[in-house]
């Protein structure tokens, strides 16, 4: 493993444990964003299938179709199911393409943030032994 991949995986594990507040922080984004994020597929599948399964020719007929079909749309990847029929299910899958967006520039934005901060307690910590 090289320098930079150990450095990573220290730093992904300070992470978890919430090392510093700038950790803390991060964790505490990521664990928000996993949270609601299964929490909107499992609304939203109950949602799509009780608009779909008695639509015609729709490929959503149980709950196994709409929470893959749902999870499909969360991680802004297409699925081989067809999209929803309904004008309901429509109206759901525009909502879950902009939730995901959201969810992804959300999470770039935490990113952008701990990195930010983690370079300034690093800065502080070099300068600190510097002076002492």
């Amino acid at each position: 493993m090289t320098r930079a991949a150990r450095e990573a995986a220290h730093e992904a594990w300070r992470v978890v444990r919430g090392e510093t507040a700038t950790h803390v922080h991060l964790r505490d984004r990521i664990s928000a964003l996993a949270f609601f994020t299964v929490a909107v597929d499992l609304v939203a599948s109950v949602v799509v299938l009780l608009l779909e399964r008695h639509a015609a020719s729709t490929e959503i007929s149980n709950y196994g179709d709409a929470v893959f079909w749902v999870s499909s749309q969360l991680l802004t990847v297409s699925s081989s199911i067809m999209n929803p029929i309904s004008p309901g299910a429509r109206v759901i899958d525009v909502l879950l393409e902009i939730y995901a967006i959201t969810v992804v520039t959300a999470l770039a934005g935490s990113f952008a943030a701990f990195f930010h901060r983690r370079s300034r307690e690093r800065d502080a910590a070099a300068a600190r032994r510097k002076t002492g």
